[in-house]
Protein backbone atom coordinates (compact mmCIF):
# COMPACT_ATOMS: atom_id res chain seq x y z
CA UNK A 1 0.00 0.00 0.00
CA UNK A 2 2.93 2.53 0.78
CA UNK A 3 4.37 1.46 -2.48
CA UNK A 4 1.43 2.08 -4.16
CA UNK A 5 0.99 5.60 -2.61
CA UNK A 6 4.76 6.24 -3.66
CA UNK A 7 4.19 5.52 -7.09
CA UNK A 8 0.72 7.80 -7.29
CA UNK A 9 3.19 10.66 -5.95
CA UNK A 10 5.86 9.99 -8.36
CA UNK A 11 2.88 10.38 -11.28
CA UNK A 12 1.37 13.42 -10.12
CA UNK A 13 5.13 15.44 -10.01
CA UNK A 14 5.62 13.79 -13.14
CA UNK A 15 2.53 14.97 -15.05
CA UNK A 16 2.94 18.15 -13.26
CA UNK A 17 6.23 18.61 -14.62
CA UNK A 18 5.43 17.89 -18.27
CA UNK A 19 2.63 19.85 -18.02
CA UNK A 20 4.64 22.88 -16.76
CA UNK A 21 7.17 22.55 -19.57
CA UNK A 22 4.42 22.15 -22.38
CA UNK A 23 2.80 25.43 -20.95
CA UNK A 24 6.66 26.93 -20.71
CA UNK A 25 6.81 25.44 -25.21
CA UNK A 26 3.83 28.06 -25.47
CA UNK A 27 4.50 30.89 -23.83
CA UNK A 28 8.53 31.98 -24.89
CA UNK A 29 8.20 34.67 -22.97
CA UNK A 30 8.24 32.70 -19.57
CA UNK A 31 10.86 30.03 -20.23
CA UNK A 32 14.44 30.81 -19.66
CA UNK A 33 15.48 28.00 -22.41
CA UNK A 34 13.64 29.48 -25.49
CA UNK A 35 15.92 31.97 -27.38
CA UNK A 36 14.57 35.58 -26.92
CA UNK A 37 12.80 37.51 -29.81
CA UNK A 38 11.48 40.57 -30.17
CA UNK A 39 8.34 39.30 -31.04
CA UNK A 40 7.61 38.16 -27.68
CA UNK A 41 5.73 39.40 -25.44
CA UNK A 42 7.54 40.46 -22.38
CA UNK A 43 7.21 38.16 -19.78
CA UNK A 44 9.50 36.81 -16.68
CA UNK A 45 12.52 35.32 -18.34
CA UNK A 46 12.58 38.48 -20.34
CA UNK A 47 15.01 40.58 -18.60
CA UNK A 48 17.07 37.44 -17.62
CA UNK A 49 17.50 36.59 -21.99
CA UNK A 50 18.57 40.85 -22.19
CA UNK A 51 21.49 41.40 -19.53
CA UNK A 52 22.94 37.31 -21.32
CA UNK A 53 23.25 39.35 -24.59
CA UNK A 54 25.60 41.92 -23.31
CA UNK A 55 28.44 39.51 -23.60
CA UNK A 56 26.85 38.17 -27.37
CA UNK A 57 26.90 41.05 -29.52
CA UNK A 58 26.54 39.04 -32.65
CA UNK A 59 23.79 37.44 -31.23
CA UNK A 60 21.76 40.12 -30.36
CA UNK A 61 22.46 42.37 -33.50
CA UNK A 62 20.99 39.01 -35.36
CA UNK A 63 17.49 39.42 -33.13
CA UNK A 64 17.58 42.96 -34.29
CA UNK A 65 17.84 42.20 -37.88
CA UNK A 66 15.21 39.28 -37.51
CA UNK A 67 12.87 41.28 -35.89
CA UNK A 68 12.98 44.26 -38.41
CA UNK A 69 15.26 46.76 -36.33
CA UNK A 70 17.94 48.65 -38.58
CA UNK A 71 20.78 49.57 -37.25
CA UNK A 72 24.86 50.57 -37.47
CA UNK A 73 27.57 49.42 -35.54
CA UNK A 74 30.80 51.23 -34.73
CA UNK A 75 34.06 49.66 -34.28
CA UNK A 76 35.43 49.15 -30.49
CA UNK A 77 37.26 51.97 -28.80
CA UNK A 78 38.16 52.82 -25.50
CA UNK A 79 40.36 50.78 -22.39
CA UNK A 80 40.33 49.53 -19.07
CA UNK A 81 36.97 49.74 -17.41
CA UNK A 82 35.92 52.15 -20.15
CA UNK A 83 36.56 49.95 -22.70
CA UNK A 84 33.38 50.18 -25.06
CA UNK A 85 32.98 46.79 -26.97
CA UNK A 86 29.84 46.77 -28.35
CA UNK A 87 29.09 50.39 -29.99
CA UNK A 88 25.45 49.88 -31.99
CA UNK A 89 23.67 52.79 -33.44
CA UNK A 90 19.87 52.06 -33.68
CA UNK A 91 18.50 53.59 -37.16
CA UNK A 92 15.83 56.75 -36.72
CA UNK A 93 13.48 54.00 -38.80
CA UNK A 94 13.66 52.00 -35.43
CA UNK A 95 13.30 54.73 -32.71
CA UNK A 96 13.95 58.70 -33.63
CA UNK A 97 16.51 59.43 -30.76
CA UNK A 98 16.98 63.38 -30.04
CA UNK A 99 19.73 65.02 -29.87
CA UNK A 100 21.10 62.35 -32.07
CA UNK A 101 21.27 58.75 -32.49
CA UNK A 102 24.29 57.48 -29.64
CA UNK A 103 25.99 54.15 -29.46
CA UNK A 104 25.33 51.62 -26.81
CA UNK A 105 25.45 48.08 -26.12
CA UNK A 106 22.81 46.05 -28.56
CA UNK A 107 21.25 44.42 -25.41
CA UNK A 108 20.23 47.58 -24.08
CA UNK A 109 19.23 48.88 -27.06
CA UNK A 110 16.76 45.90 -27.77
CA UNK A 111 15.13 46.62 -24.89
CA UNK A 112 14.91 50.14 -25.77
CA UNK A 113 13.16 48.70 -29.04
CA UNK A 114 10.73 45.91 -26.67
CA UNK A 115 9.79 49.22 -24.40
CA UNK A 116 9.03 51.58 -27.09
CA UNK A 117 6.95 48.72 -28.77
CA UNK A 118 5.47 46.97 -26.01
CA UNK A 119 5.20 49.49 -23.22
CA UNK A 120 5.38 52.75 -24.50
CA UNK A 121 3.69 52.97 -28.08
CA UNK A 122 0.19 51.59 -26.70
CA UNK A 123 0.46 53.79 -23.11
CA UNK A 124 0.62 56.85 -25.76
CA UNK A 125 -2.80 55.63 -27.39
CA UNK A 126 -4.42 54.92 -24.15
CA UNK A 127 -3.48 58.48 -22.28
CA UNK A 128 -3.35 61.23 -25.09
CA UNK A 129 -4.84 59.34 -28.55
CA UNK A 130 -1.19 59.91 -30.52
CA UNK A 131 2.15 58.41 -31.27
CA UNK A 132 5.75 58.98 -29.58
CA UNK A 133 7.54 60.40 -32.72
CA UNK A 134 10.70 61.04 -31.20
CA UNK A 135 12.68 60.08 -27.12
CA UNK A 136 14.86 62.91 -25.63
CA UNK A 137 17.55 61.45 -24.27
CA UNK A 138 20.84 62.64 -22.01
CA UNK A 139 23.27 60.03 -23.50
CA UNK A 140 24.22 56.82 -23.28
CA UNK A 141 27.81 56.77 -22.44
CA UNK A 142 30.12 58.45 -20.39
CA UNK A 143 33.62 56.76 -18.31
CA UNK A 144 32.66 57.40 -14.73
CA UNK A 145 31.66 55.69 -11.46
CA UNK A 146 28.07 55.77 -9.81
CA UNK A 147 28.03 58.98 -7.69
CA UNK A 148 28.73 58.65 -4.10
CA UNK A 149 30.44 54.74 -4.95
CA UNK A 150 33.31 53.41 -5.89
CA UNK A 151 31.72 51.01 -8.48
CA UNK A 152 31.66 52.08 -12.60
CA UNK A 153 28.40 53.37 -13.94
CA UNK A 154 26.91 51.18 -16.94
CA UNK A 155 27.21 54.27 -19.31
CA UNK A 156 31.33 53.41 -18.85
CA UNK A 157 30.94 50.78 -21.33
CA UNK A 158 27.59 52.69 -23.04
CA UNK A 159 24.80 49.84 -21.25
CA UNK A 160 22.49 52.54 -20.31
CA UNK A 161 20.20 54.56 -21.56
CA UNK A 162 18.59 57.92 -19.65
CA UNK A 163 15.76 59.26 -21.31
CA UNK A 164 14.09 62.59 -20.51
CA UNK A 165 10.88 63.52 -22.96
CA UNK A 166 8.67 62.02 -25.84
CA UNK A 167 7.60 64.25 -28.55
CA UNK A 168 3.92 62.83 -29.71
CA UNK A 169 2.41 63.22 -33.06
CA UNK A 170 0.76 66.06 -32.34
CA UNK A 171 3.56 67.81 -31.51
CA UNK A 172 2.93 67.97 -27.39
CA UNK A 173 6.06 67.36 -25.45
CA UNK A 174 5.95 65.09 -22.29
CA UNK A 175 8.91 65.68 -20.25
CA UNK A 176 9.98 64.14 -16.83
CA UNK A 177 11.00 67.42 -15.15
CA UNK A 178 7.32 68.26 -15.90
CA UNK A 179 5.25 66.20 -16.28
CA UNK A 180 6.36 63.62 -13.40
CA UNK A 181 4.01 65.78 -10.81
CA UNK A 182 2.12 67.53 -13.54
CA UNK A 183 -0.63 66.92 -15.65
CA UNK A 184 -2.65 63.79 -14.68
CA UNK A 185 -2.57 62.35 -18.34
CA UNK A 186 1.27 63.39 -17.78
CA UNK A 187 1.67 61.45 -14.69
CA UNK A 188 -0.24 58.81 -15.55
CA UNK A 189 1.43 58.06 -18.90
CA UNK A 190 5.43 57.93 -16.99
CA UNK A 191 4.46 56.47 -14.64
CA UNK A 192 2.94 53.23 -16.91
CA UNK A 193 6.06 53.23 -19.01
CA UNK A 194 8.38 53.33 -16.19
CA UNK A 195 6.32 50.00 -14.49
CA UNK A 196 6.60 48.52 -18.12
CA UNK A 197 10.61 49.11 -18.21
CA UNK A 198 11.09 47.27 -14.95
CA UNK A 199 10.01 44.25 -16.23
CA UNK A 200 12.52 44.46 -19.43
CA UNK A 201 15.63 46.20 -18.26
CA UNK A 202 18.11 45.09 -15.00
CA UNK A 203 17.88 48.76 -13.56
CA UNK A 204 14.85 51.44 -13.91
CA UNK A 205 15.39 54.24 -12.08
CA UNK A 206 12.96 56.81 -11.73
CA UNK A 207 11.99 60.62 -10.44
CA UNK A 208 11.11 58.42 -7.60
CA UNK A 209 14.53 57.54 -7.02
CA UNK A 210 16.27 60.53 -5.70
CA UNK A 211 16.47 63.81 -7.48
CA UNK A 212 19.59 62.94 -9.41
CA UNK A 213 16.73 61.54 -11.51
CA UNK A 214 14.24 64.11 -11.13
CA UNK A 215 14.62 64.95 -15.15
CA UNK A 216 15.01 61.52 -16.64
CA UNK A 217 14.36 57.50 -16.55
CA UNK A 218 17.95 55.44 -16.17
CA UNK A 219 17.79 51.79 -18.22
CA UNK A 220 20.81 49.53 -18.16
CA UNK A 221 21.11 45.85 -18.62
CA UNK A 222 23.77 45.32 -15.46
CA UNK A 223 24.93 42.07 -15.44
CA UNK A 224 24.17 41.22 -11.50
CA UNK A 225 23.26 37.89 -9.36
CA UNK A 226 20.51 39.15 -7.61
CA UNK A 227 17.51 40.67 -10.14
CA UNK A 228 16.59 43.52 -11.13
CA UNK A 229 15.79 46.63 -9.32
CA UNK A 230 13.30 49.05 -10.28
CA UNK A 231 12.47 52.57 -8.17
Amino acid sequence: MKRAGTIILLLIIVGGAVAGWRWLERHPQHNPFAPFSLAHPIGWATTDKLTTLVDTPFACRTILTEGGVRFATAPPIGSGECRLNDRTRLDASAITLRPDQPNSTCAVAAGLILWQRNVVAPAAQRHFGQRVISFEHLGTTNCRRIAGGSRMSEHATGNAYDISAFRLSGGRRVSLIDGWTGKPDEQAFLREIRDGACDIFATTLSPDFNTAHRDHFHFDMAQREFGSVCR
